[in-house]
């Protein structure tokens, strides 16, 4: 039986503060990607899960959700995924360009990966 979601928290490349909602027993981290004041692109994990492995099966529904209201941010994603067949998932939305430049794609990869429970 899959678990309630839990609340995590990361803070980006140019310190805005998100929220991330996720499922303790598929999450294993939350990477953010977005552009540098210098040009460059940047990747950098968000969010990690405490737990090492999961403690029951994950379920048929994978649902993370990512909010930052300081960027506008408010992205849900639910997958239905028999077998626990979902590794990754990449979303990505435009947000408004830190110094007031138009906008900027910023990447969320969400990722699987947590070891089976033991036993």
């Amino acid at each position: 039986m899959a678990r309630h979601n839990r609340e995590g928290e990361g803070v980006d490349q140019h310190g805005f503060a998100y929220r991330i909602s996720y499922q303790p027993d598929w999450l294993r981290q939350v990477k953010i990607s977005r552009d540098l004041t210098s040009g460059r692109r940047s990747t950098m994990t968000l969010f990690r899960n405490p737990l090492e492995r999961q403690e029951s099966a994950p379920g048929d529904q994978v649902r993370t959700r990512i909010t930052c209201p300081e960027q506008g941010v408010d992205v849900e994603v639910a997958v239905r995924c028999h077998d626990g067949g979902v590794c990754r998932i990449v979303v990505s939305c435009e947000v408004p360009r830190s110094g007031g430049n138009g906008n900027e794609e910023v990447a969320f990869v969400i990722e699987n990966g947590l070891a089976p429970p033991l036993g």
